[in-house]
């Protein structure tokens, strides 16, 4: 899939104002400064499509782009960022929680994982809560360039480990994906792609 058009559509915090149309929508979220705009600019070919910034935490609503005229890409808050005060953290996850719970329109949830880091506590029991939800989610993996190919792989290889080791009886799908050199790109639309197939498939 090529993308061609993406438009900005909305900012809410009201899970019942988000756009009424009946097409497939994939949410991206993840830890404040896990390189989510940089990813989301990458993947539409959009220099500043969704707003990456020094200070983490800049994205504080649900931002609705809707792409080729038939698909949303969803734009969340990243969780787990200590600077914003506490009462503001509840109000994200609350909003966070109800669009997960609520949205009809979601076909897939997209966590976004720092490969460089260890697996963190806040991301394994935010993927936990999707799977209890039975929401469906794949991972992707950023800043993939940032470390050498060997470690790179022993990196994602650990965390799918990792999640086999705890309540998972297989692994949910992933990407490995560098914003800067457009790796996974193709391989990111192409699974949009197919998703958006059956989706239209089966409400034909």
């Amino acid at each position: 899939m090529k993308i061609t058009s993406a438009e900005f559509v909305m900012s809410n915090s009201n899970v019942a104002k988000c756009p009424n149309e009946p097409l497939p929508e994939y949410a991206f979220i993840g830890r404040s400064n896990v390189g989510k705009s940089s990813l989301i600019n990458m993947l539409t070919g959009r220099k500043s499509l969704a707003k990456t910034s020094g200070r983490p935490g800049k994205t504080q609503l649900i931002n609705h782009f809707k792409i080729n005229g038939n698909w949303f890409l969803v734009d969340l808050p990243g969780y787990g960022y200590a600077r914003v005060s506490k009462k503001d953290k509840r109000t994200f996850q609350k909003y966070i929680t109800e669009y997960f719970e609520k949205r009809k329109q979601l076909v897939c949830g997209f966590v976004l994982i720092d490969v460089r880091h260890e697996p963190q506590p806040i991301d394994l029991e935010f993927m936990e809560w999707l799977g209890e939800n039975q929401i469906p989610f794949s991972i992707i993996f950023t800043k993939a360039d940032k470390i050498k190919p060997a470690e790179l792989d022993k990196k994602v290889n650990d965390y799918l480990q990792q999640l086999l080791e705890g309540s998972w009886e297989e692994v949910p799908p992933y990407f490995v994906t560098s914003s800067s050199k457009n790796w996974g790109k193709d391989e990111l639309l192409s699974y949009i792609n197919d998703i958006n197939q059956d989706f239209f498939k089966a409400n034909s």
